[in-house]
């Protein structure tokens, strides 16, 4: 049964030591108490010869994707656990045409866009360096020159967030656009609804948001972009050994070997501890902090113009802010990384009012003005 806790209650699920003030998600997500629980008693489990676990791998992985499947409203048949976000997009663009035109935003993430320009694919680049956006993405796609628009939910530099409603209203405008989108900066903070939201293809790394530390991943695909995915490899043989009997044409580029079952239990663990939160939950918490460094954020000029200016705000922020006060935010306890023009935090579940407030007086005291 989910119910709504206080701040405090949620904090106390992580193991944060006195004086560390954690605004570093966007970097690296803390995993709750319970994950380093649960990851010593599978250790030992596992080390013990005596165990099945070995045997109980794609039993276990089945069950993970259940989990994701069920939390983000997408068919079992099309998630896939990967080791990261890259592998699994890598996969992805091993099976479309070589000719694919995508829409790329500019300055996203690397692992984004290069792997379009290395392989060659044409493209186009969007503008993003003001509030508009949607607009330009809207404008590109209307040129009737593009298949594929590729971004991230949220731009790990600047933390501008996409408008959601925005990628719905665009997919039924233009039904046969494939959309792809990278949610590592995203999933984990508020509900998501796969089967609603207009992606044809969404993936992460489970190590930010979703606090699953290193080694796993998701990927989930719409019935649509899954029976386009290899079309050539379907015309041809495939393995007939009884190990891959149960594995699809898809599962042999997106899951081609085993698995690491600790790595992905941890995610498995991730999402038993939002389902048992609520993610309109956690959205809520967020929500409420989040509004409350922004208007200390805006009230002192630190927020970047392109985000000022739009209505929908993500919770990775990179302040307006000399980087020199990096080593000073550091000396005082708190975690956080140099992005861009300025100094990149993140509000997640173990952030609070406070850990702002201290923040702010920290930045205050250091910036000469």
């Amino acid at each position: 049964m989910n119910k709504l806790l206080n701040v405090m209650d949620y904090k106390s699920y992580f193991d944060i030591p006195s004086g560390l003030t954690y605004f570093n998600t966007p970097g690296n997500g803390l995993m709750p108490k319970t994950h380093h629980q649960w990851r010593r008693r599978r250790d030992i489990d596992f080390f013990d010869p005596s165990s099945d676990l070995r045997d109980q791998q794609v039993v276990f992985i089945q069950e993970v994707k259940e989990a994701l499947a069920a939390m983000f409203n997408c068919s079992e048949e099309n998630v896939y656990c990967v080791p990261n976000f890259s592998f699994g997009y890598n996969a992805l663009l091993g099976g479309l045409p070589s000719g694919t035109r995508f829409a790329i935003l500019e300055e996203d993430y690397p692992s984004l866009n290069y792997p379009i320009i290395s392989r060659g694919f044409p493209y186009k680049v969007v503008k993003s360096g003001d509030g508009n956006l949607e607009e330009r993405i809207l404008d590109i796609i209307r040129q009737g020159t593009v298949d594929v628009l590729l971004l991230s939910v949220v731009q790990y530099i600047t933390g501008v967030k996409i408008d959601m409603e925005f990628i719905k209203t665009l997919k039924r405008e233009f039904p046969a656009l494939i959309v792809i989108g990278d949610a590592t900066q995203y999933l984990g903070t508020e509900p998501f609804d796969f089967m609603e939201s207009g992606f044809d293809a969404i993936g992460g790394s489970g190590y930010k948001w979703m606090m699953a530390g290193f080694g796993n991943g998701y990927m989930m695909l719409s019935d649509k972009l899954k029976k386009f995915l290899y079309s050539d490899a379907l015309t041809r043989p495939r393995p007939t050994e009884a190990m891959w009997a149960h594995k699809s044409i898809i599962d042999t580029f997106f899951e081609p070997g085993h698995q690491d079952t600790l790595s992905h239990g941890t995610l498995l663990e991730s999402v038993r501890f939002f389902d048992k939160l609520g993610l309109s939950n956690v959205k809520e918490h967020i929500d409420e902090v989040k509004g409350y460094a922004y208007e200390q954020f805006l009230e002192r000029g630190w927020i970047l113009p392109a985000v000022t200016e739009r209505s929908c705000r993500s919770s990775l922020i990179n302040l307006q802010v000399p980087q020199e006060c990096y080593s000073a935010l550091g000396a005082a306890g708190i975690k956080c990384f140099p992005r861009g023009t300025g100094i990149r935090i993140g509000i997640h579940l173990y952030n609070d009012k406070a850990d702002v407030d201290y923040l702010v007086k920290i930045l205050d005291k250091n910036i000469v003005r």
